[in-house]
Order: C-alpha cells, then sequence, then structure tokens
C-alpha cells in the first residue's frame, strides 16, 4: 500500500486513515520510528509492554556511560 502524507512547517504529519487502519492505532497510542542506513523510516504501534519495557531499562543505561567504559571499549 502505498500512501502519500504531507509534512507541515512544523513537521507534522496527519497518518491517513488507511495507515491508521492498518496499524491498528487510535488515539493516546504510541507509535516508534525505526530509521534504516539506507534511509527508509518503519513505523509500528508500540505495545503497552513495549514501554514498561524501555521505562525499566532506562535507568540502567546510564551506568555504562562513564568514562572508564569510553576507554575501555574506544576500539571495539
Amino acid at each position: 500500500m502505498l500512501v502519500i502524507a504531507k509534512i507541515t512547517a512544523k513537521g507534522q504529519t496527519t497518518i491517513p486513515q488507511d495507515v491508521r487502519t492498518a496499524l491498528k492505532v487510535v488515539p493516546g497510542d504510541r507509535i516508534a520510528w525505526e530509521i534504516g542506513q539506507d534511509g527508509t523510516a518503519t513505523v509500528r504501534r508500540v505495545q503497552p509492554m513495549d514501554m514498561e519495557y524501555l521505562r525499566a531499562i532506562e535507568g540502567t543505561l546510564g551506568e555504562w556511560a562513564g568514562a572508564a567504559d569510553e576507554e575501555a571499549y574506544r576500539g571495539l
């Protein structure tokens, strides 16, 4: 399915009805964008479990962001 939408000056767009139906999204749902190295973008509906998981690991990611870690993994 090819669906075209316009981007506003503020970088916003309306998700066309056909796309909302295909993704099974409704107002209040969250979507995630994944950008490929070739410049393609994939969008999907984020499941509530996804959000719980992301929130759970969010606090642990900082422990790997220290100067010692940067030094240890610089050459990898």
